[in-house]
């Protein structure tokens, strides 16, 4: 099976969207409740919206497979990102709204879970550090954008309304202060779109795993609000917002540039 695919570009920058999949196996599906056969809590078109970044010459990794089979952004032993809060595991079985993804009796069991990050987690893992060592042999440094979305309120998860950009970057640690500082100062330079820095959203495995500065890998996690490129409730990819929002998108991958 193609667990997903990867543009090859020539800057030191790869766009990585691991929950832009929504594709479910069918036999999968038959044991999901059926709101959860939707696929609801897939980062929706985000590949679409960052399609531009071909032109900065980014490479992008996009996976064909939802959150819902195995969580591409989730560490393969599933220790919590967020402890003490509520959150998703590496094969959900809880829904963003709270409900249950499988019926009754359905849900993985350990040997089950074991085989999906075989099966499509080790996969996308492999392309993304092949093409992050690929760049960083070519450039001597590469960025790891971590490309997210998600409802702008989700009471399971955090209170209120998410800010529109939530830049993630474990905290600091996973690239370099001067990298930081320019993304905040492109968000604070425009005034539509409110933003934070490691707030609800620091950065999950991904970001924190592969951000290593100081060997010359920066990463960094844009969790955004989908309110202000779609739909929420029909998931249509809405021209006019995106089109709003695409060049601030544009100017913080220039920025890691």
């Amino acid at each position: 099976m193609d667990i997903c695919t990867l543009h090859r570009g020539n800057a030191p920058l790869l766009v990585s969207l691991p929950h832009d999949g929504s594709l479910i196996p069918e036999a999968l599906a038959e044991r999901m409740v059926p709101e959860a056969r939707r696929a609801p809590d897939t980062d929706w078109h985000v590949s679409r919206l960052y399609d531009f970044a071909r032109e900065l010459g980014a490479s992008i990794l996009v996976p064909r497979f939802s959150r819902y089979v195995v969580d591409l952004n989730r560490p393969p032993d599933d220790v919590s990102l967020y402890p003490g809060q509520n959150t998703t595991g590496l094969c959900p079985v809880v829904q963003f709204s709270g409900a249950p993804v499988y019926l009754e009796g359905q849900q993985p069991d350990e040997a089950e879970v074991a085989a999906r990050v075989d099966t499509y987690w080790r996969p996308y893992h492999d392309a993304l550090r092949g093409e992050l060592d690929r760049l960083k042999a070519v450039h001597a440094r590469a960025v790891l954008w971590e490309g997210h979305s998600i409802r702008s309120a989700v009471p399971f998860l955090f209170e209120g309304r998410l800010p529109d950009l939530n830049l993630g970057t474990a905290a600091g640690s996973s690239c370099s202060p001067a990298l930081a500082a320019r993304l905040e100062a492109v968000m604070a330079a425009q005034s539509r779109y409110t933003h934070v820095s490691n707030g609800r959203f620091k950065g999950g495995h991904i970001t924190r795993h592969y951000g290593d500065p100081a060997s010359g890998i920066d990463a960094v996690q844009m969790e955004l609000a989908q309110l202000n490129y779609m739909d929420e409730d029909s998931f249509e990819y809405d021209a006019g917002r995106a089109a709003q929002l695409q060049p601030l998108l544009r100017r913080l991958l220039e920025a890691t540039l």
